[in-house]
């Protein structure tokens, strides 16, 4: 191949994205605006791999039920937001076990003062100093090998992640300096796609999965009518006037869900509504939430009724993502100098 021909076909390679999500509570309308909405979309300019990050949901304390359960609804909300498995990769971490073995030998090409200064750790310990365990503090270097296992270029992550991603980068850049050119080294993107969605009740404060914000989360599956009551008890202000703005962050939330469900700007939210007092306005949303999440929870509810045929898919997901994950693993291996018959 002469050099012209190789770099066509070197342009016209797609670049790969990694992203997971841990099963820790119940995915809300903000996990949906924020990034899953966009997922499906994504196989279209990427070769995607999706991973309900199992492993990872074992740093906090949860009973074996529950994480049972949130994985495997959490993988069936994936498939019914749109992700189709035929043109994406998606899996469940632990149906992959090089996840956990090539965690362990990267742990050798991690310094402790590194992996020291991560702050979600100091984060989490302050939150839970009752269960300060070795896997809180060596996660990274799992979520490390997550993105490098499949030779992923983009890595779609919130900002107190992206710590991480730098972690990664340089545990990549080590080995690859030491042996030679063994991983892709990746690139944290913060998405410019999705809505920063707060909690109705509060805001100020992020529309959190696992905050037992019980008024302020809408959920994906939640039933029409809860999602309805939530946003007519959403917090506004004294004010009158739909308008967004920093002094009227209630509003501004309400504004920036509608706009984020109709795909339209916030400007053009507050056009539409200029007219309307708060009640009429947060019932709109109200409706538009669930016109939006009503199909989503039906396929969810249909492919819970078959856990077989979920299943089925989960093994053909991890049987794809074992493909590349061993390719990478056994290169490890070699070059380290393990002996392998």
């Amino acid at each position: 191949m002469n050099e012209q021909v190789a770099l066509q076909v070197n342009s016209e390679k797609r670049k790969r994205v990694f992203s997971a999500i841990k099963p820790t509570g119940n995915p809300t309308l903000g996990n949906y605006l924020g990034a899953m909405k966009y997922w499906p979309r994504m196989c279209e300019t990427y070769d995607c791999l999706y991973a309900v990050a199992d492993l990872h949901a074992i740093t906090v304390a949860i009973k074996p039920k529950d994480l049972r359960e949130n994985s495997k609804r959490l993988f069936a909300l994936l498939l019914a937001v749109g992700i189709d498995p035929e043109k994406n990769i998606l899996f469940m971490q632990s149906h992959v076990t090089a996840h956990a073995e090539l965690g362990w030998l990267l742990n050798n090409y991690t310094m402790f003062g590194e992996a020291s200064r991560m702050t979600q750790f100091k984060d989490k310990s302050r939150k839970n100093p009752e269960n300060v365990n070795v896997g809180l503090f060596d996660y990274p270097v799992l979520m490390a090998a997550d993105i490098l296992l499949y030779q992923a270029d983009i890595v779609p992550v919130g900002e107190d992640q992206m710590q991480h991603v730098e972690l990664c980068r340089t545990v990549a850049n080590r080995f690859n300096n030491r042996y030679s050119p063994t991983f892709t080294v990746p690139v944290g993107k913060i998405p410019d796609y999705g809505a920063r969605i707060h909690s109705l009740s509060d805001p100020t404060a992020k529309m959190g999965k696992s905050e037992g914000d019980a008024d302020g989360a809408v959920l994906i599956l939640d039933r029409p009518e809860d999602i309805m009551r939530k946003f007519k008890r959403a917090v506004t202000d004294c004010d009158t006037k739909v308008h967004a703005c920093k002094d009227k962050p209630g509003i501004t939330n309400l504004l920036t869900i509608y706009a984020s469900l109709c795909d339209i700007s916030i400007d053009k939210a507050e056009r539409e509504f200029e007219n309307s007092d708060y009640a009429a306005f947060k019932l709109r949303v109200g409706e538009a939430a669930v016109e939006t999440l009503r199909p989503i929870r039906e396929k969810y509810e249909a492919l819970r009724k078959d856990d077989k045929a979920l299943g089925e898919i989960m093994k053909q997901g991890a049987e794809k993502a074992a493909r590349s994950a061993y390719r990478t693993l056994e290169k490890v291996y070699k070059k380290i100098g393990f002996v392998r018959v």
